[in-house]
This record gives C-alpha cells, structure tokens and sequence, in this order.
C-alpha cells in the first residue's frame, strides 16, 4: 500500500511522491529559544520525529531538518528584562532545548542550523528580492512586495484583498502595502546587528527559514512541517519569498499538526498555562508524553490534562506487559494458541503499516500494537515459554521503536506497580479463603478497571495487563 500524506497546500490527501526516488528533504520549524521549551513544543517535535522515523522504516533515506530561531523580537526583550547578553540566553535555551529532545527519544536533526550562522545567506537572499523588483528598501528595513506574489494566501487559503480589507490601521505607513513584511530590520540602540548593503540590522523571522532550506535542502524540498499556528503568515511569506526567488514549487507536501490544549483551553502565554518539557519529564517518562501524541491524529487538536497523562501512564503499563518473560514453570502453550499468536503477528504488522500508510495513522497503528499485547499476554498465562513467546515479542520491539516508544523498565515500575497488584491478589486470594467473596470480587473489579486482568487456575491465580 502507497503510503498517502495530507497536504494543507492542496487540502486533499495523495500518494507520497518524492522529488527524488529514495531520498526526503524534510524541514520543520524549531523553537525560538527565548524560554524553556514546553509540552506544546514537544507535541510538534514528537509528530514529525514520528513521521521522520516511519519514513526510514520504510526505506527513505531522510535528510532532516530542525532550525533554531536564536535572533528575534522575543528573546531580545526577554534579555533585555533579565539584564542579560541576548546571545548568551539562546544558547542557554538551545542546550536545554537539546536535552528535551533526549529525555522524549527524540532523534537529532540531521542539522540544526541556527539564524545568527545564516546571515550571509540571508543577505544574499534579501539582495535578491530587491533586484527581482519582490522587495523594496525604506531606511534600512526592507520589505516584501506581497502583491509580486500572485497566488499569495494559497497555502492558508486567505486572499490578498480580503486581508487589506480587513487592516483597519497602517502598522507602518512607509509600507507599500499594509501586509507587506520584513526581510531585513534597520538595527536599534543595544540590539544585535549585522553589516548589510541597508546599514546594521538584522533578519526578520520568515527569511531566516527560507535562507536555511535554501542552503542546507537545495531550491525544492519534500516536506515542510510545523505547528498549524505557523500556516499564517510564517509558512504563507516563507512560500512567497522563496519562490520569488527560485520560480519554482517551494515544498511538495505542507504538514501542520494541531494545537495542544491544557484541560480544553489553548495554551498560551497570556494564561499562564504552559507546562515546561522539564517540568513534564520530572513526574512521567519521555514515553507517557509519546502515547498522548500516538494516541491522537497528528492533525487533530490535543488535549492535555491530568486525566489524559494518567490514562496514558496505564497504557504504558500494559505496553510493559507485552515484555514480561514466560511464567516460571511454563511448560509451552497449547497448539491453538500458539497459531492465534502467530496469526496476530502478521496481522499486527500488517494493520500497523496499513494504519500508518493513511497520513500516518497513528492511533490506529497503536490499536494494533495493543491487539498483539494482548495475545501475547494470554498466550503466557497459557503456559507459553520465553521461546514461543520471543516472535511475538520481536514484532512487538520492532513496531515500537518504529514510532520511538524505548519501554525502558524502570526501578518504580518494576517494584511498584507489579508488587503492588501481587499484593492485592494475595489479599484477594485472603478473602477468598475467608470467604469474603463479595469484597474479593470488588479487588477484582478495580484491578479490571485499571486494565489488569486476573486468571484464576487450579495452581493458583495469575495476573497480566489486558
């Protein structure tokens, strides 16, 4: 099956066809690094580390890209509040940044360029623009001619004389038109400069991402990602001014995952509720925060509350089911349940790349994964040895990692909640004895409910997650 990607640009769903057979150039978005990085960045981050590792898997050589945004409006106003070198409080950012990364199994970039290290680009860039007539210089700003680019508003569906229309007030009246933007920023007093041909200044935001495609993907690349807040006007002028530049199609398929919302509500600055990756990964594992992103459509808005990172901590649990070794004593399962176990197998693999293949399907993927756990589970409380059950268990491995989950035991995991649930059930089989049967059966009624299943067997009662 052909693997079919959904593109914001034509608004439809296609066959995934690269420029060049084997190869993706794919570019997304990082973070301005003015503060600490938080979990809607991580979602984003997550999403396309997702779709980067499926393409691998299914053969892509992927040059990958993830920029850092270290000179901007927001981190020069924040040093200047702190008192700090502005250069200084990116790299901090950056740094941590990197460690986020690690802590969510996040594969590094191929590259990771960073604005200050393209300026010479950017110049070029700009220098450009102004000779194809695209921008125009006013004491040492220089602008984008949003009206040289004909089909402007095509990626976010908004057109041109409706957005003048709806300008109630000139942002600057030296503007030719209201919606045209910076290329180049004249250089203020104690803000970071560089030398250009319109005097000291430096990029604006939406050339520093174009120069890097540019100069590290070459003039045409194959995906360009992002938050879908980035749609207008980020990724709108970074299609305009590039293609000003080359003439021709900037990026084969556009993709935007969702928003994520804390309890319903968007995240955002002004509320206050933005919950850093560092705050995050101090309570829960970098996998919890995967399975919330795994669990949801990449397009779909995400919501995040206490609720969501506790039902996704219990599925992680159950995931960690699948890798428990054979029951001592086993002496091998029947021959009907090791055919199920193989017939799940090649269904498992079979549904997990079919799920994926529709624009990368990842919550239908996961079902198929947990279809497996579960059979592998049964088949163990069936007497399966470490040698029957190790197929199972390789598949199970092998389409995990394909969307990042490490199902690393921890210290906590081990001895917690597995001596937790025998300590229950040798209270339940106490109660039994006494014949306390109707408080026996509610420990096994919340154990269900908390996804752990109790099997009851002449040699004594046995427990697996569902």
């Amino acid at each position: 099956m052909a693997l079919r990607v959904y593109n914001t640009l034509t608004r439809d769903k296609t066959d995934f066809n690269p420029i060049e057979e084997g190869k993706v150039r794919m570019y997304v978005c990082g973070p301005t690094v003015y503060d600490s990085a938080h979990v809607g960045h991580a979602m984003s981050a997550l999403v396309f580390d997702i779709v980067r590792r499926y393409l691998t898997y299914k053969g892509y050589d992927v040059h990958y890209v993830m920029n850092f945004t270290d000179v901007d409006d927001k981190i020069i106003d924040r040093a200047k509040r702190l008192g700090v070198d502005p250069f200084e409080l990116a790299e901090k950012y950056i740094e941590e940044f990197k460690h986020n990364l690690l802590d969510l199994n996040i594969l590094p970039a191929t590259e990771h360029p960073r604005a200050t290290d393209e300026i010479e680009a950017i110049i070029t860039m700009v220098e450009k623009l102004i000779d194809k007539g695209a921008a125009y210089e006013v004491d040492g700003d220089v602008y984008f001619r949003v009206e040289k680019a004909k089909d402007y508003g095509k990626l976010s569906g908004r057109r041109l004389d409706e957005m003048n229309a709806g300008s109630r007030i000139r942002v600057d009246e030296r503007k030719e038109n209201p919606m045209d933007f910076a290329v180049w920023k004249a250089a203020k007093p104690g803000e970071p400069a560089w030398d250009s041909p319109w005097g000291p200044g430096r990029p604006g935001w939406h050339i520093e991402c174009s120069a890097m495609n540019l100069d590290h993907l070459g003039q045409q690349i194959d995906i360009h990602g992002g938050g879908n807040d980035l749609v207008f006007p980020h990724h709108e002028n970074e299609i305009a001014q590039t293609e000003a530049i080359t003439g021709k199609p900037f990026a084969r398929y556009w993709m935007h995952n969702g928003m994520l919302q804390l309890k319903g509500e968007k995240m955002s600055k002004s509320t206050g509720n933005l919950i850093p990756i560092n705050e995050f990964v101090r309570d829960y594992t970098g996998d919890v925060m995967r399975l919330i992103v795994l669990t949801s459509h990449y397009r779909s808005p995400l919501t995040f509350n206490d609720e969501v990172i506790e039902a996704n901590q219990r599925a992680l649990d159950r995931l960690l089911s699948a890798k428990r070794p054979a029951m001592p004593g086993a002496d091998g399962a029947p021959d009907e349940i090791l055919a199920k176990l193989a017939q799940q197998v090649e269904a498992t693999r079979q549904g997990f790349a079919e799920a994926m293949d529709e624009d990368f399907n990842t919550a239908g993927a996961l079902g198929h994964i947990f279809d497996l756990v579960r059979m592998i589970n049964q088949a163990r409380a069936e007497q399966a040895t470490d040698e029957q059950l190790a197929p199972a268990q390789k598949a199970f491995a092998e389409l995990t990692d394909v969307v990042g989950l490490e199902l690393k035991e921890s210290e906590s995991a081990t001895t917690g909640a597995d001596a937790f649930i025998e300590l229950l059930l040798n209270l339940r089989q106490e109660l039994r004895t006494q014949k306390h049967y109707a408080l026996a059966d509610r420990v096994r009624a919340e154990l269900s409910a908390l996804g752990v299943v109790i099997e009851d067997t002449p040699q004594g009662s046995t427990w697996r997650w569902e």
